[in-house]
């Protein structure tokens, strides 16, 4: 198995960082069992462009692993874990998880849609889109777009003609790409 980022297990200066915003309760109530094993479980695939089938039995079943992972993502915990990176010093152990957070919220991004993408970009953390930035919707700038053709509405034909290539490019910016090649999705680290 290919590790596109070095797999080492949660240290417990780590596992202290990570465990509040990871430990949510069951939907009975009842606390999870192993969840630092769940959470290994969980990076070992992050690292690798692996499905989850392929989670290592020491992590527990992979459909297990899989499940929590749809559960903390459904829960915001990878937009509030972006949100971290960004207050947290950069001596803080959730640092070093960096890179896996990152893509984890790659792979969250199906379930949580254009919220996630906006995040990443406000706080300019790349490397946590699911894709080049030139690439996908850019949903700022076409709030941006539309405050400059509101404010020349009243002269909006001589807006258009001087500056209509450069908005058609620019809207066709905000839309971002119907489909990214997966060679592209999978040179991201």
């Amino acid at each position: 198995m290919f590790h596109r980022i070095p797999h080492r297990p949660l240290t417990d200066r780590q596992w202290a960082a990570l465990r509040p915003y990871v430990e949510r309760d069951a939907p009975q109530g009842r606390p999870m069992a192993d969840l630092r094993h769940r959470m290994n479980g969980m990076f070992w695939l992050l690292t690798t462009d692996a499905p989850w089938r392929e989670v290592p039995p020491e992590y527990g079943e992979a459909g297990t692993v899989a499940r929590h992972f749809r559960r903390l993502t459904k829960a915001g915990v990878w937009e509030e874990l972006l949100q971290a990176l960004a207050d947290l010093g950069p001596r803080h152990p959730l640092q070093s998880l960096r890179r896996v957070i990152f893509r984890g919220a790659r792979r969250a991004y199906r379930m949580r849609g254009m919220g996630i993408i906006v995040l990443a970009r406000r706080l300019k953390f790349l490397g946590a889109l699911p894709g080049p930035a030139w690439m996908l919707p850019d949903p700022d700038l076409s709030k941006r777009l539309v405050a400059l053709q509101m404010r020349h509405r009243e002269n909006f034909g001589r807006f258009v003609l001087q500056w209509g290539r450069a908005l058609r490019n620019l809207m066709g910016m905000v839309g971002g790409r119907a489909h990214i090649p997966r060679s592209l999705r999978l040179a991201m680290a």
